[in-house]
């Protein structure tokens, strides 16, 4: 199936399943969708840049808790705090990454694991008294919009995936331009693009700020959701979740899209074989891993004067992109 036709139908699918699902299927779905953005936001940073990042879970925490601070503290609105909170994630991603981005593979992977549980760690001792420690932080207002207030599970579900939509769309765009192109050179051989004069470390930095951005405002949606939050949703395995999600797409945003759903929602439909379902999950991506190992969906080749052309060309010419 053209792959075109393919995410016209997912589109309609995604518009039209909480009209058909119950409330535990649709909350079910707004996971999805939160879980979608953070896969996302990672595939810039992973999916197109090749960096090995396991720590995305410190700035979906960065996100989540500076909302739920500024909200209970400060009563700022919650769809206000959305670009405070993805800022404060993209500062934070900046201040930890840019002494370790010169790093390259498993160094930078366990550099990144241990940003994660730093932050951990540093919310369960309650940083500057703030965060709550162990007890989180609860009674974070629900979201309002032009005076509608969003408080039903399908009220959420049209915010999370309007916003994973308007996502597909902005990184659609990225992947096309000529940033994107460069990121696709530095995946492909860092020190070849290097050598023809491409800022490594300073693409490199732009990813992981980026990612970081959009996953602190994913950290938003989902302590507007929750109402509560605690380091432990926090952890290191969400990280892991989230990575194996953009491996297993392949790259694509729309293999992020069919990966997120098989990582979140097949647990959900084998939850009646509780005892055998995760050895059922395992098996299937040991055979993904085996039979398919590019991923569900690669991205296509890029196009350029309707041939098939390298992405260096455009990417290698000086200037900020």
């Amino acid at each position: 199936m053209n792959r075109r036709v393919f995410a016209i139908a997912l589109g309609i699918a995604i518009c039209l399943l909480p009209l058909v699902s119950n409330a535990y299927w649709t909350d079910v779905c707004v996971s999805i969708g939160i879980y979608a953005l953070l896969a996302l936001s990672l595939n810039v940073i992973l999916g197109q840049a090749g960096i090995f990042h396991m720590g995305h879970a410190a700035f979906f925490a960065v996100g989540a808790y500076v909302t739920g601070v500024c909200n209970t503290i400060q009563h700022i609105p919650i769809l206000w705090l959305m670009p405070v909170s993805g800022l404060a994630a993209a500062v934070f991603a900046y201040l930890v990454a840019r002494p370790i981005i010169h790093l390259r593979g498993d160094y930078l992977l366990v550099v990144t694991i241990g940003i994660v549980e730093i932050v951990r760690i540093a919310l369960l001792n309650d940083l500057f008294g703030l965060t709550g420690g162990s007890n989180g932080t609860f009674g974070i207002a629900r979201p309002e919009f032009l005076g509608f207030r969003i408080v039903k599970g399908i009220h959420f579900y049209y915010l999370v995936w309007g916003m994973v939509g308007a996502t597909l769309l902005l990184f659609h765009g990225l992947w096309r331009s000529r940033f994107g192109r460069a990121l696709n050179c530095i995946k492909e051989d860092d020190i070849a693009s290097e050598c023809c004069g491409i800022d490594v470390s300073g693409y490199k930095l732009a990813a992981f700020v980026l990612g970081a951005f959009w996953a602190g405002m994913a950290g938003t949606v989902y302590a507007a959701k929750m109402t509560t939050i605690a380091p432990e949703s926090f952890n290191f395995m969400e990280s892991v979740i989230v990575f194996a999600v953009v491996i297993l797409s392949g790259g694509s945003q729309l293999g992020v899209l069919v990966s997120t759903f098989l990582f979140i929602g097949l647990p959900e439909l084998l939850r009646e074989f509780a005892s055998a379902r995760m050895l059922l999950f395992g098996l299937a991506m040991m055979g993904m891993m085996i039979w398919r190992p590019q991923g569900l969906l690669p991205p296509l080749a890029r196009r350029y004067g309707g041939g098939l052309k390298s992405a260096a060309p455009d990417a290698m010419k000086d200037g900020p992109p």
